[in-house]
């Protein structure tokens, strides 16, 4: 026996044993070659067992799904770069599909769908990985909505309310505000337990920057998670982006929680699904669109709900956002997405222009279940609102083709302006519940007749810094309780009423539009 076999059976005395126990077992692993690739995808011949949505990898650790199967190859999208891969290339399955990190760690970050960092900050170390794709909890699961996701818009929370669970297209123009209306949202969770995740999908770098500065300037980041493809950014990402970043808000559902999850924006995302199936040979369909183009974003939507309280109780909203095309909401993407939402907020071009911002269109817009979930608090001073103010809209068009008008309509005309004046708000400066309902209180109780119109404005800053001043104690049990007691009512008129007086209007009276 030779020193180096003393050695051996002197350090490893069982060594020998295993190994002569040792029956070795073939194993067959496929690998697959890259028959042609280009433009973000790859057609790959050689995997024949590979199954839809599978995850493959190539052999410099880049990655792909398998989104097309054919008799003899298999499409497949890249999740990133193509740089290295080459006809020829050797590609083997992985037998598990796309996941992403989910979990406490990825609040107040910056990620990709597939959780890498894009904040320059330390590598995610998440709770689990999740499915990027995941089936929608089924009915018996499920709970009414119930509960109101305040936007701190007054136009919104009054005449288009959301509920917590509820699934609300944002849809308008491009540049009327859309983005503008889910950052607010955001920025109004700032005091709630609600989680945020804002999903960018083939956003512009400054857009998407803009957005997080904004959110760390004036919301609470600490709760928010930013999930971003940008426009160059691998088709394959952009595609996975919405679906990661509901898997991602569904983990805090899953908890028991409440989630926010924004998705800017689909058409850009239908856009990208549409560039990805032709690539792979995929017939057309209406607007060169895939025939499952629309089953694509009803899969991602349903997965928005209110879980019962035996699931937890949690709740996810979604308020997706989507492009029209010279205000054309028959086109086929946004007929898509509005028959699949529980309502949506339409955005108007010519209001925009007018400077009347938010640009909701009132007559357009519509909440189907949201207003079940308004406050008590809200209801009764938000019922009329709707009506007065759609009456206002067409009495003011057709206002514009008579030069007398009786004195009836001159006062609705009067009173809409000022209700429209007084619904028109900033940006980054939502508003809080009980000044929601102070504001409707000077509607309803007529204080808002009496302010100049030119300084409706300055009345609707002078009643919130006031009301913060005088009434922050009404204020903060209206956040609370939702509920406004007749004391608290009396003792916001009295705020409203001397404010009203700073900024009264002068005697004379209306004038027509004619004049």
């Amino acid at each position: 026996m030779s020193t180096l076999d003393r050695d051996l059976d002197r350090l490893l005395p069982d060594a020998r044993a295993r190994a002569l126990r040792f029956a070795p077992v073939p194993r067959l692993d496929q690998v697959g070659v890259v028959r042609q690739v280009g433009d973000g995808v790859a057609v790959i011949s050689g995997l024949p067992d590979t199954r839809l949505d599978e995850l493959l990898v190539f052999a410099d650790e880049r990655w792909g799904i398998a989104v097309a199967l054919e008799r003899d190859h298999v499409g497949c999208v890249l999740l990133g770069p193509g740089a290295g891969i080459a006809a020829g290339s050797e590609v083997s399955p992985t037998g598990d599909v796309v996941r992403t990190p989910v979990g406490e760690a990825l609040l107040g970050r910056v990620v990709d769908a597939l959780g890498t960092p894009l904040d320059d900050g330390a590598e995610i170390r998440a709770d689990r990985l999740d499915p990027v794709e995941r089936p929608a909890p089924p009915i018996v699961d499920r709970d009414p909505v119930s509960r109101p996701l305040q936007t701190g818009l007054l136009v919104v929370d009054t005449m288009v309310p959301i509920g917590r669970g509820q699934r609300e297209l944002i849809i308008g123009d491009r540049k009327t505000g859309k983005s503008a209306i889910a950052v607010d949202t955001i920025l109004n969770q700032k005091n709630s337990d609600v989680v945020c995740v804002y999903a960018a999908i083939g956003q512009k770098a400054s857009s998407v920057a803009a957005v997080i500065d904004a959110v760390r300037r004036h919301g609470a980041p600490e709760r928010c998670i930013f999930v971003v493809s940008s426009a160059d950014s691998p088709p394959g990402l952009q595609w996975i982006t919405p679906y990661a970043a509901c898997s991602m808000a569904e983990y805090f559902r899953d908890n028991g929680r409440d989630a926010l999850l924004v998705i800017d924006d689909l058409t850009k995302h239908a856009a990208v699904y549409r560039e990805i199936s032709l690539l792979l040979r995929a017939p057309p369909g209406r607007e060169a669109f895939p025939g499952d183009i629309f089953y694509i974003h009803a899969r991602l939507l349903e997965r928005a709900a209110k879980l019962a309280q035996e699931r937890g109780g949690g709740s996810l909203t979604a308020l997706p956002i989507a492009e029209t095309q010279a205000g054309n909401l028959s086109a086929y993407i946004p007929t898509n997405l509005v028959s699949i939402t529980d309502g949506q907020i339409y955005l108007d071009e010519k209001q925009f222009h007018e400077g009347h911002k938010p640009a909701v269109d009132v007559g357009k817009s519509v909440s189907r279940v949201g207003g079940k979930s308004q406050t008590t608090a809200m209801k009764p001073y938000a019922e009329t609102l709707r009506l007065d103010y759609a009456q206002f809209v067409e009495l003011e068009l057709f206002a514009r083709f008579s030069g007398a008008l009786d004195m009836r309509t001159r006062r609705t005309i009067d009173r809409g302006r000022r209700i429209r004046a007084l619904l028109a708000q900033p940006q980054f400066a939502p508003f809080g519940l009980g000044e929601q309902v102070a504001l409707l209180l000077s509607l309803k109780d007529g204080i808002v007749d009496s302010v100049a119109l030119e300084r409706i404005a300055a009345f609707r800053n002078d009643c919130r810094a006031a009301l913060a001043e005088r009434a922050g104690a009404v204020l903060s049990r209206i956040d609370t309780t939702g509920e406004l007691s007749d004391e608290d009512r009396e003792s916001l008129l009295a705020v409203l009423r001397d404010a009203a007086v700073r900024h009264a209007a002068t005697a004379s009276p209306p004038r027509s539009v004619g004049d």
